[in-house]
């Protein structure tokens, strides 16, 4: 069984960055592809970005291209999104979630991933 920590979140001003983790336990296998997804209430939960851990691979939500970056250490199995320039509009909670390779046309499905983190809150304040 594979289980997702995720830390680093917090509150920051508009312009700002954080770095988000994702530590996970369990078999490499069952997390080939890492990602972020954030939600805010009410709304649905919005992928943002995916890492596949073999080909090192990323794909990015449009809104934060060239904000944020994601990341991986394979030899510690841990993800890692740092976003900078930080807006009002990235305020959510924040999840890492995980699964064994997913295709690209899947990878903004929650259901394309079998693991789920807790959520980390991040807020960024005008």
């Amino acid at each position: 069984q594979v289980q997702l920590v995720e830390s680093g979140g917090g509150t920051v001003q508009t312009g700002g960055s954080l770095r988000l983790s994702c530590a996970a336990s369990g078999g490499t296998g069952s997390t080939e592809s890492m990602a972020w997804f954030r939600q805010v209430p009410g709304k649905e939960r919005e992928f943002v970005a995916v890492i596949w851990r073999r080909e090192g691979r990323t794909y990015y939500k449009d809104s934060v291209k060239g904000r944020f970056t994601i990341s991986r250490d394979r030899a510690k199995n841990a993800a890692f999104l740092q976003m900078t320039n930080l807006n009002t509009e990235d305020t959510a909670v924040y999840y890492c979630a995980a699964g064994p390779g997913i295709i690209l046309s899947s990878v903004r499905q929650e259901r394309a991933y079998r693991y789920w983190g807790q959520g980390t809150q991040v807020t960024v304040s005008s």
